[in-house]
């Protein structure tokens, strides 16, 4: 076992597999964030923990089980498709991913209504308690879709499982590092945390799309998100400056 780590190309697929999850864990930690953002803010760094900590022991499980995993690409029925379009084999993993974006997409769209109409929701001590419970409910079946995401770009990398094992909980301990200060500043940006929900959107609809055995390359999707970002925080460092002038400006004029 300890044999593979003599090869250097270990140490290369362990660094590559371990940046290619975190990076993947990007969505995870966005959709945490604004979910565990709903509750009182001592209750919000547990969910995260909580959150995290479920991924990781739900991605480590199905590496166990990586030749299951592995079956789902395998049809499970066959739907038979008029005009003379070829006859589409449904697998397990369409199954998951297709219900998997639907949710992101309810659950985005809801959160964005919410935004948009100003709701506010009031926290009682007996609402905080079955809040929290609701919001793991929902971080567990979010994490279970992006494990088996991230699970089956793991096997395409890399052989061996403990390679993928270790990978895993190196990203995922780098994630918990970070998931407190990504929350705060998408929580303390309303236009940023709406940017996220689009982004989350954009995603369920990638999964669905990758449901119905349309490849869409990750790339493009990540740079896209990544533009949209680097020009939200242009806006809010020029809003940042504009803000002093127009105060001054207020107080000259008074």
């Amino acid at each position: 076992m300890f044999e593979i780590f003599a090869d250097p190309n270990t140490w290369i697929s362990l660094v590559t597999l371990t940046l290619m999850e975190i990076v993947l864990g990007i969505d995870n930690i966005i959709f945490i964030s604004i979910v565990a953002g709903k509750l009182p803010v001592e209750q919000q760094g547990r969910a995260r923990t909580i959150g995290l900590m479920c991924a990781l022991v739900f991605r480590v499980i199905l590496l166990l089980f990586i030749s299951h995993i592995v079956a789902m690409k395998d049809p499970l029925f066959t739907l038979d498709l008029p005009f003379g379009i070829e006859d589409f084999g449904v697998t397990g993993r369409d199954i998951i991913l297709f219900f998997g974006g639907l949710f992101l997409i309810a659950k985005s769209t809801t959160e964005i209504h919410g935004k948009l109409e100003g709701e506010e929701e009031e926290h009682t001590i007996k609402k905080v308690a079955h809040s929290l419970s609701k919001v793991i409910f929902q971080i567990i079946l979010i994490d279970i879709v992006f494990s088996f995401d991230s699970i089956l770009t793991a096997v395409g990398l890399v052989e061996h499982v403990t390679i993928m094992i270790i990978a895993v909980i190196l990203s995922m301990g780098v994630m918990l590092v970070f998931a407190k200060a990504i929350s705060d500043f998408v929580n303390k940006h309303p236009t940023i945390k709406m940017l996220a929900l689009s982004f989350l959107i954009m995603i369920g609809f990638m999964l669905i799309l990758e449901s119905l055995h349309q490849h869409v390359p990750k790339g493009y999707v990540y740079f896209a998100m990544a533009f949209s970002l680097a020009v939200e925080l242009l806006n809010m460092r020029l809003r940042k400056k504009t803000k002093p002038v127009e105060l001054r400006e207020t107080i000259d004029l008074d």
